[in-house]
């Protein structure tokens, strides 16, 4: 039975501090029923495998309180999705750190350098429902609780850096947009649909937005590779009472990576939960995802500089103001039950610690009202805070009492402030006490009340720009097919023309490419594109990695395959980190290889690249029509490897596989041929670090 009496209430005492806190916690709160008999929710030990009945063939009791009590909860087992990032995965983590940074904020977990604060991280996608594919095209949340000892800070962001609106009032618009459409529900989590681009032409503030969500970075190939980005601009405070404004950025240690729409439609159908499985496993298998913790940062008496600084449509670039690393998050613990902890965990912009501090971001104003607003919806109570995966590890002492499941007993008459019968506690926290430190931030002077939209947000276009001039031609061709399929999936043609209208406002060039694919006349040039760039946005430019840790590789067999080639590349990749499988006919064992994928169990789409080991009695097999891949899988495999541009080796006879699946090319094109496999180990793992090769992208002709 669980014993969480001791964790109740400060479980900074009772159960020791930091990441063990936490720990100890979820434990405390845990059922295991292994060696146990089956009792009701009343501990009733009962035999419910068959419904008490008059007669065996009589008519079932109302009296069956055992079945009443099963049934009934099993009724009651759904609690309302979220209405944007319903489908999410989780997991555990700590932060530490770099230095004591108390020159920029008294927030106690980022001025003790080597300090575990423990970290719950949910990423997510946004408009599809729980049971959604998790690589379709989307914006994708990056939500991060930290538990300090000073209480909750939920940093709720996403893996891109804008948002679509500057205003939480037009919040409800984005999202009805995007959703399937009342009238028949579809489609399912995609904007590729009227009634998105309807919005997004009509409102042409989001175009920033749409950029980044119709490049790369809308279909992430791992949430171990993604950026995060506060979206907002938040302030830090130090006990000295100096503010500074800051952009909260999280780096990935593995680098980024992107899927192709081709590959992500086909993973889609392959392996619904490809995300959730990628960042279980590395986890499971002690690869613990890193991500460092950055801020931008901006002096008070500099933010005139930046006119758009508390503009969510819109980012500070990186060429301008740098980000400085704060410190690191490992992700090393994954989930025991994805219900009671990654489904209950209520994010909530509004929880801070003192040392952090709000803005006037409209976006976010709106939104420190509107998250705790749908959490109550969601778990039905104000108490939903008093969950596991919800409590602050330090102790919650207040006058707030009662509500929906209330699991507190509060000792004491006294519930209001101030009072003498019970000695003014809880007593009040001065700022000199550990208290929230409010910044007084100066009111514009003869300031009115009015409704009027940010002058910056009357410039759509010139981050646009900068993010489309920012990215490889590679990355541009990514884009354009990206546009192409979504504005092209708009029945309506004058959608399809005030979308090209928008796009023609970013750049000529980018207009016409879209245009000519969707029947909407090539657009003559309205606007001068200055050519303008920054750092930090291409993902093909940034570094990568100088290893393979976690990259996960075929090995294409079938009966007959050279045993000691196959085994030669599976040996040296497996000690370089990589997650290497034999994929065959058959599971099991053949002729000494361990075959676990099967051609019709898993497909090129699942790994980062693909290996034809020697064999001439395989490839003969591999390469005629079997009733173990009756559609021609293992040349499909290679061929859809090589249009999604990853590293293939081959070696012997195995090129044969690589002539029937028309693959072309030598090394510089990411294709490894050799005699035996001894010879391509090397130039197969810098191909892995290197992760894709765009150069077989086909690119449009200049327009």
């Amino acid at each position: 039975m669980a014993n969480h009496s001791a964790c109740q209430n400060d479980a900074s005492k009772a159960c020791g501090s930091g990441q063990k806190a936490m720990e100890e916690r979820l434990e405390a709160f845990s059922l295991d029923n292994k060696n146990t008999q089956e009792t009701t929710t009343t501990g009733v030990k009962v035999d419910n495998r068959n419904t008490l009945k008059a007669g065996c063939q009589g008519p079932s009791l109302m009296q069956d309180f055992a079945f009443q009590d099963k049934i009934m909860h099993f009724d009651h087992e759904r609690i309302p999705e979220r209405v944007v990032h319903a489908r999410g995965v989780g997991a555990h983590g700590y932060f530490e750190a770099y230095k004591d940074w108390s020159d920029l904020t008294a927030a106690d977990f980022l001025r003790n350098p080597g300090k575990k604060t423990p970290v719950f991280v949910r990423f997510s996608t946004v408009l599809g429902s729980r049971g959604s594919p998790d690589t379709v095209r989307d914006v994708r949340g990056f939500a991060t609780r930290f538990y300090t000892d000073e209480g909750l800070f939920d940093l709720v962001g996403n893996v891109i850096a804008p948002f679509f609106v500057h205003d939480a009032i037009k919040f409800p618009d984005i999202i009805h947009s995007g959703k399937p459409k009342p009238s028949t529900d579809i489609p399912q989590a995609g904007t590729a649909h009227d009634t998105a681009y309807d919005f997004f032409g009509s409102f042409p503030e989001t175009i920033h937005t749409v950029m980044w969500a119709l490049s790369g970075r809308g279909i992430v190939k791992s949430f171990r590779q993604v950026d995060g980005f506060g979206v907002h601009t938040f302030r830090l405070i130090n006990e000295q009472g100096k503010s500074i404004f800051v952009k909260f950025h999280w780096k990935p240690l593995q680098g980024l990576s992107n899927l192709l729409w081709d590959e992500a439609q086909k993973i889609g159908g392959k392996n619904i939960d490809f995300h959730r499985q990628d960042l279980y496993t590395a986890i499971d298998k002690g690869d613990y995802p890193e991500y460092e913790l950055g801020v931008q940062i901006i002096e008070e008496e500099d933010a005139n500089k930046y006119p758009y600084l508390l503009d969510p449509t819109k980012l500070v670039p990186e060429s301008l103001v740098p980000v400085t690393p704060l410190g690191k998050m490992t992700l090393n613990r994954n989930v025991e039950n994805f219900f009671a902890e990654t489904e209950q965990v209520a994010f909530c912009v509004s929880r801070i610690v003192r040392g952090i501090g709000f803005t006037n971001d409209s976006l976010l104003q709106g939104r420190l009202f509107s998250y705790p607003d749908t959490q109550i919806n969601r778990m039905n109570s104000v108490n939903n805070m008093q969950l596991p995966i919800n409590r602050p590890i330090n102790g919650v002492h207040n006058n707030q009492r009662d509500g929906y499941m209330q699991t507190n007993i509060h000792k004491g008459d006294v519930t209001y402030f101030p009072n003498h019968l019970g000695g003014n506690a809880p007593a009040i926290a001065e700022e000199n006490q550990g208290g929230y430190i409010e910044y007084p931030e100066k009111i514009e002077a003869g300031a009115t009340k009015i409704r009027e939209q940010v002058s910056t947000v009357d410039d759509h276009y010139s981050q646009a720009q900068l993010y489309w001039n920012s990215l490889t031609v590679y990355e541009k061709q990514q884009t354009v097919d990206g546009l192409r399929f979504e504005v092209g999936k708009s029945v309506d043609l004058g959608v399809r023309k005030r979308m090209i209208d928008v796009l023609n406002h970013v750049d000529n060039g980018l207009a016409r490419r879209v245009a000519a694919g969707v029947n909407v006349p090539l657009p003559d040039k309205v606007a001068d594109n200055p050519g303008h760039t920054t750092v930090g946005l291409s993902i093909e430019e940034r570094p990568h990695p100088p290893h393979i840790k976690t990259k996960t590789v075929a090995i294409l067999t079938a009966p007959g395959t050279n045993v000691k080639d196959a085994q030669a590349m599976y040996d040296f990749l497996k000690k370089e980190g990589a997650y290497v499988e034999y994929v065959g006919p058959a599971l099991g064992d053949q002729e000494g290889l361990e075959i676990t994928q099967t051609y019709t169990t898993t497909s090129s789409v699942l790994f980062d690249a693909v290996y034809i080991p020697d064999g001439s009695e395989a490839i003969k097999i591999l390469t005629t029509k079997q009733s173990t891949f009756p559609y021609g899988e293992p040349s499909v495999f290679v061929m859809d490897a090589f249009r999604h541009c990853k590293p293939i080796g081959a070696s012997g006879a195995g090129v044969e596989l690589l002539k029937l699946s028309k693959v072309e090319g030598g090394e510089k094109d990411g294709v490894f041929i050799g005699e035996q496999s001894s010879g391509l180990l090397d130039g197969f793992k810098n191909a892995l670090i290197k992760q894709r090769y765009w150069t077989r992208l086909a690119l449009d002709p200049p327009m």
